[in-house]
């Protein structure tokens, strides 16, 4: 048996009861998010007692730009890696080579871009958030910072997705596991010892994700010898490059629109006051730590799909999408019980010296939002799966059907409900999104169930003659 042939057995999803594989493959991606959410959510807890209240809500209130330029980024990396997922399906170690050099090749030139247009463009988009004066600069001081770093967090996720698209979810979590340590001792070094402020938490984030992604990417090609790189697998075409970027772009640009909406929700809560911006800093901290195991199911279906598409396993790709839609409605129940009993509590790890008013808003907010995780768990499933399968066109217009009708709730319902407004602009989004989403993947399985029984016709006539 060859290596190649042994690591496909190990690792591909085209095999085994589908049920089993999404799960064993969704629970290192759902740790790995976790800790990867740690770095953020470190950074303003360290914040938070070492530098006050101000410094945690202007660190709070750059969520959603850093959810615009590393969501993009995060996107793109996650497109490449479903050609290579669909190239692994469909065992042709050559092309995923080429595809794995072809990455690398655009992270580089998309490296470049981003960081010169986000560092050039900080203080416009601070101004555009309505970002309060007594914040401005302390949020300037650590979003600028974690835009220099945007070249760590692209290599570490390119790396992580092609890992995962090999069908690898545990090596990246043992990497990250190790740089989110790093992570917590830089923060203490940096904000104290070394007096770099707000700033040093930024820098502490970007060198520990450059550190995951150094070595996880030197541990990949050790481990996986049939990926590593060889001379002709970097001589690629203008096509063969656009194969990838149809699939990136609308992804990345999917992350895109969320963060947009996010970002003009963020502007109408800089408005309500500084209770406000506080508990909703704490809150969306929580949101998004309750919500991981929904993303890490989706990015499952993203490989899920792309392996099996490639093998052309038709009927096994919808019945794993059919099993991974229950097991993401019983993540949503258990998800939505413990924002609604728990969230007054949790407020307390993230604002040591909250008042009643801002846990009684952060409550508020987790309860609407954890009404309505079943519309954001169909959006992850179904979306990840579409793309999977080469549908990501339709995911950009369920993006902007989205980003509109967040927007839309953030600047006419908070007016009119203040923040509960606010709390209602999220779950009115995914009804959006999933109006597109349902119909789309319920036409793309009528398609497979065509395909499907011509491949059945084709091998009974093979047989036969």
């Amino acid at each position: 048996m060859t290596e190649s042939k042994i690591i496909s057995d190990k690792n591909n999803l085209t095999t085994g009861k589908p049920l089993k594989k999404i799960l064993l493959f969704t629970i290192p991606v759902f740790i790995g998010f976790i800790f990867q959410q740690f770095y953020s959510i470190v950074d303003a807890v360290i914040v938070d007692r070492t530098l006050g209240q101000t410094c945690f809500s202007a660190v709070g209130i750059t969520g959603s730009l850093s959810f615009l330029v590393l969501g993009f980024a995060q996107g793109i990396t996650a497109g490449f890696s479903v050609v290579t997922s669909q190239y692994f399906g469909a065992k042709d170690n050559n092309q995923v080579r080429k595809s794995i050099a072809t990455s690398f090749i655009l992270c580089i030139a998309v490296t470049v871009v981003l960081t010169v247009l986000s560092v050039i463009f900080t203080r416009q988009m601070l101004q555009a958030l309505n970002t309060p004066e007594k914040y401005f600069e302390y949020s300037y001081s650590y979003i600028s910072t974690i835009f220099y770093g945007i070249g760590a967090s692209i290599l570490y996720n390119m790396v992580a997705y092609i890992l995962r698209s090999l069908g690898d979810s545990r090596t990246p979590l043992y990497f990250l596991i190790v740089a989110c340590v790093i992570n917590i001792g830089l923060d203490f070094l940096f904000i104290l010892p070394f007096n770099m402020g707000i700033a040093g938490a930024g820098w502490a984030t970007v060198l520990s994700q450059l550190l995951a992604g150094i070595a996880c990417m030197i541990y990949m090609f050790i481990k996986y010898p049939f990926i590593r790189l060889k001379r002709e697998d970097w001589k690629t075409s203008f096509s063969f490059c656009m194969k990838h970027m149809r699939l990136a772009v609308p992804m990345g640009f999917q992350f895109s629109t969320i963060a947009i909406g996010i970002m003009i929700q963020q502007s109408a809560i800089n408005s309500l006051g500084d209770d406000v911006v506080t508990a909703y800093t704490a809150a969306s901290r929580i949101d998004q730590l309750a919500i991981q195991p929904i993303c890490a199911l989706g990015t499952t279906m993203a490989t899920y799909c792309g392996q099996n598409y490639g093998a052309q396993q038709y009927e096994r790709l919808r019945k794993g999408v059919r099993q991974s839609a229950l097991l993401g409605l019983l993540i949503s129940v258990a998800a939505t019980l413990i924002v609604s009993l728990l969230g007054k509590q949790m407020t307390y790890l993230f604002i040591s010296t909250a008042t009643v008013r801002q846990t009684e808003l952060c409550q508020q907010y987790l309860r609407y939002q954890g009404a309505f995780y079943i519309l954001l768990m169909a959006i992850y499933v179904y979306r990840n799966s579409l793309q999977g399968i080469n549908y990501s066109s339709i995911t950009v217009v369920a993006g902007i059907l989205e980003l509109t009708m967040r927007s839309v709730a953030a600047f006419v319902l908070v007016k009119i409900l203040g923040f509960v407004g606010v709390c209602l602009s999220n779950p009115i989004a995914w009804l959006g999104s999933d109006m597109i989403l349902l119909p789309a993947y319920a036409f793309a399985v009528k398609k497979f169930k065509k395909l499907e029984a011509d491949r059945q016709s084709q091998n009974m006539t093979v047989k036969n003659n």
